[in-house]
């Protein structure tokens, strides 16, 4: 699938009509005091049928505003991936020696963890997770690679478990392309089925998978509010 043809698809998937974006961009280069951010109705149907090389930075800046997703993904889109300005940059013949001051596009910098686990934690249990949790501090995202994630297996596909009560059938998210759902699955032909509590008094739904729903991961919990006002939409 080409550039143009990804961000075609990523613009229908919000919902968003070329003119939308046009008047999307014009917003950020009035913020921005700039007119390069523009991006007009011609300009975003000449990337999308690929006449456009690439777009120039403004605009791809514009493109990553609008479609929520980074310069770094635009970048790889059209072949250029920064990660291997430092790999190359290497390679240079340098007079002098210097610091290389490279980031890697969206690094992240670090991550809240607590430093300390009561060995009474049970996930199965109702806890009060302040009383089970020590000091929060900044751990740096460097220390992930070493990490050994091996033992906890992605969830790539659906598999038959034979349960004993419902509360026990596993609920999965699904990422329904244009929307998002929870619920029990199943696989069958091809075929992805939603299914939802019998006191929901929803109908059971059917996609094609993985062409039109792909599973993100299995629900482990759930966080709610209470006490909402009753004039308050939910």
């Amino acid at each position: 699938m080409s550039a143009g043809d990804t961000l075609r698809n990523i613009r229908n998937r919000l919902g968003l009509t070329i003119r939308e974006v046009e008047a999307l961009s014009h917003g950020i280069a009035d913020r921005e005091g700039n007119k390069a951010f523009r991006i007009s109705r011609g300009e975003v149907t000449l990337i999308e049928n690929g006449s456009v090389r690439e777009p120039g930075a403004h605009k791809a800046f514009s493109l990553a505003c609008i479609y929520g997703i980074s310069l770094h993904e635009i970048q790889l889109l059209y072949g250029i991936d920064p990660q291997k300005i430092a790999v190359y940059h290497t390679r240079m013949p340098a007079k002098k020696t210097h610091l290389m001051q490279f980031e890697r596009p969206d690094e992240l910098k670090g991550f809240e963890l607590p430093t300390r686990v009561s060995a009474a934690l049970d996930l199965n249990q109702t806890t009060l997770l302040p009383q089970m949790l020590g000091p929060w501090a900044n751990v740096p995202a460097e220390l992930l690679r070493y990490f050994d994630f091996q033992p906890y297996p992605k969830v790539t596909r659906l598999q038959r478990i034979q349960v004993q009560h419902e509360y026990e059938r596993p609920i999965y998210f699904l990422d329904l392309r244009t929307e998002h759902a929870c619920g029990w699955c199943d696989i069958t032909n091809g075929k992805l089925l939603l299914i939802p509590h019998p006191l929901s008094n929803l109908q059971t739904r059917m996609f094609a998978y993985p062409g039109e729903a792909d599973i993100v991961g299995q629900v482990t919990g759930v966080a709610m509010r209470f006490g909402l006002p009753r004039n308050q939409n939910r």
